[in-house]
């Protein structure tokens, strides 16, 4: 009953006051955030205050020059409001693993209690990093603290992203047409909603015990054999996937009802045929935000090559620190780090001439995109694996290094079948590989509920009937499997 009810007082509201309606798109953001973890909504309702506040220091200080020199800097404030957001964070999401490390180096037993992790906090805190960023860097135009208030909060992004930009967000929820019922937007929202409701319920769910029956035994001690070993990492690569894209395709579809636009945050990336591609095409936001705020800002390519590469790899480091307190994240973005340099040197070694004539060889490009997905493949392994013990054994096993018993002993455990996962490995990655993607989907299904109401009808109507057809399937399972990206 949210989303209805969020969406009639949205737009009723509307007729009379956009101000109004925003506060409530802003409250019900709130209180949506609150069922999940009522308490830590203090936490993030206090974050968005104090950004808020030094970003409009910011930039005001910016504006004024030297006309205020009592005022601290831009600078301080900028350098203190990101301290306090990384503080937070690590806090929060990494203060039992640096416990935890420390009692293991040191012999000692010191004990600060489970810290709870509250969810999105990764998102938001970017998010804001970034708002503190552009304030100092470009300024900023919007001072309206409910627009600010509804661009960090707004539900459809808030517990998994994408990473937004205050310019991508706050203008739109400024502009009259925002407010005004769009019959298109809404069935063509409605579709690309069902559309990425389908990809996790049916693709993403329906994979994800292949995974499981892997995954777990190995990090609890048991040995995969090879088709196991590559089931399980094929089907986890598959399943995060479109779990993750499916969840932004519902983030996507959901603000189209809301007449507001958020940013594609996947453009098929097994496709890619590089690392440097495949991190143009995955969670396009965070990479974005690695890029301008982390990798240019400790330097990025302007002072030589060794540099250059050092800073790759810091990036890549801290991004994958960013995934979570484990050192098997932190290790997946190594490997990411690692790739990228080797990418990189590669092109350099080659020069333009080799890489132009390599660009038109389909042989070349099939194996560009082969070793570029067995790569991906690896690291997905440590990013999945709960101990870099069960990382080791599933790439052992991958390897043909693991004893054979002549039967898959982990899948029969779980009362599943080799030939039926990898005929699920075989349809996803067909359509992963070769099937439009929902970004063109997503294009099309708009100029079509655009262009004629009939067509908007049918496409509305499909996608209610197809929504509710898998929230009821969900709800049938044994248990409700949440988003990957909820746990980051």
């Amino acid at each position: 009953m949210f989303l209805p009810l969020v969406l009639a007082g949205f737009f009723s509201i509307a007729r009379f006051s956009h101000s109004g309606a925003a506060t409530w798109l802003f409250v019900s953001s709130l209180i949506f955030y609150g069922y999940w973890m009522p308490e830590f909504t203090a936490l993030l309702l206090g974050s968005i205050c104090g950004n808020f506040f030094i970003g409009t220091r910011i930039a005001a200080l910016k504006t004024a020059g030297d006309a205020q020199p009592a005022e601290p800097s831009a600078k301080y404030w900028l350098i203190f409001g990101v301290v306090a957001n990384l503080a937070m964070l690590a806090y929060f999401k990494y203060a039992n693993f640096f416990v935890d490390n420390l009692n293991l180096a040191l012999g000692t037993q010191w004990d600060i209690g489970r810290v709870l992790l509250p969810i999105g906090i990764s998102f938001f805190t970017f998010t804001q990093i970034a708002f503190l960023a552009d304030a100092y860097q470009k300024g900023i135009s919007e001072y309206k603290f409910t627009h600010y208030g509804l661009f960090v909060t707004y539900f459809p992004h808030l517990i998994a992203g994408p990473v937004l930009h205050h310019a991508q967000m706050m203008p739109q929820f400024g502009d009259a047409k925002t407010y005004r019922f769009n019959s298109g937007n809404f069935a063509a929202g409605l579709a690309i909603f069902a559309l990425g409701l389908f990809k996790k319920v049916a693709l993403a769910d329906g994979i994800a015990p292949y995974a499981d029956a892997v995954f777990k035994p190995a990090d609890a001690g048991l040995s995969p054999d090879i088709h196991e070993a590559w089931l399980g990492a094929l089907a986890y690569t598959f399943q995060l996937y479109f779990d993750f894209s499916g969840y932004s395709d519902m983030a996507i579809g959901l603000s189209w009802m809301f007449n507001v636009r958020l940013p594609f945050n996947f453009n098929s990336p097994y496709r890619a045929t590089s690392i440097s591609d495949f991190w143009r095409r995955w969670h396009i936001s965070l990479s974005n935000f690695l890029r301008d705020y982390l990798y240019i800002a400790l330097g990025g390519n302007r002072y030589g090559v060794v540099r250059r590469y050092g800073n790759l790899a810091t990036t890549m480091l801290l991004g994958g620190l960013w995934h979570g307190a484990s050192w098997s994240f932190v290790f997946w973005g190594f490997l990411h780090g690692l790739y990228l340099t080797i990418n990189h040197a590669f092109r350099a070694v080659c020069g333009e001439a080799l890489l132009a004539r390599f660009g038109r060889s389909r042989l070349f490009a099939l194996l560009a995109w082969g070793l570029t997905m067995l790569s991906v493949i690896v690291a997905w392994v440590f990013f999945r694996a709960e101990s870099f013990s069960g990382a080791g054994r599933i790439l052992r096993g991958m390897l043909g290094l693991n004893p054979e018993y002549g039967t898959q002993v982990l899948l029969w455990n779980a009362g599943l079948a080799w030939s039926a996962g990898m005929t699920w490995c075989l349809v996803l990655g067909s359509i992963a590989f070769v099937a439009p993607n929902s970004n063109r989907i997503g294009a099309r299904v708009l100029e079509i509920c655009r262009t004629g109401s009939r067509a908007g009808s049918f496409v509305a109507g499909a996608g209610l009937a197809a929504a509710l057809f898998f929230v009821l399937l969900n709800t049938t399972r044994d248990s409700i499997s949440a988003f990957i990206y909820f746990n980051f």
